[in-house]
């Protein structure tokens, strides 16, 4: 039994895949886009709020240390009337 044409038979795999890409049509490009879920948009807002809490409590901690903070007692035990009201 005898094999003839033992070896590459003109074929290029290579050659092949160029062609394909020449081939293929250029696409229009398509542009990267960035979409931010609603739950995202809400922790961003709660970041503003917490930012802003803290601030606040600094605030309070200034006031406190220089003895300039002044209580109200009759708002305190207003919501501690409403407090145990609801209770």
């Amino acid at each position: 039994m005898k094999i003839h044409h033992v070896g590459p038979m003109n074929v290029n795999p290579y050659e092949r895949q160029f062609n394909k890409v020449e081939r293929q049509v250029p696409s229009v490009r398509k542009k990267d886009r960035v979409e931010i879920s609603e739950a995202a948009k809400e922790l961003q807002e709660a970041a503003k709020w917490e930012r802003a809490r803290q601030e606040k409590v600094e605030k309070l901690k200034q006031q406190v240390q220089n003895g300039t903070y002044t209580i109200d007692p009759k708002a305190i035990a207003k919501s501690m009337i409403q407090y145990y009201r609801k209770q």
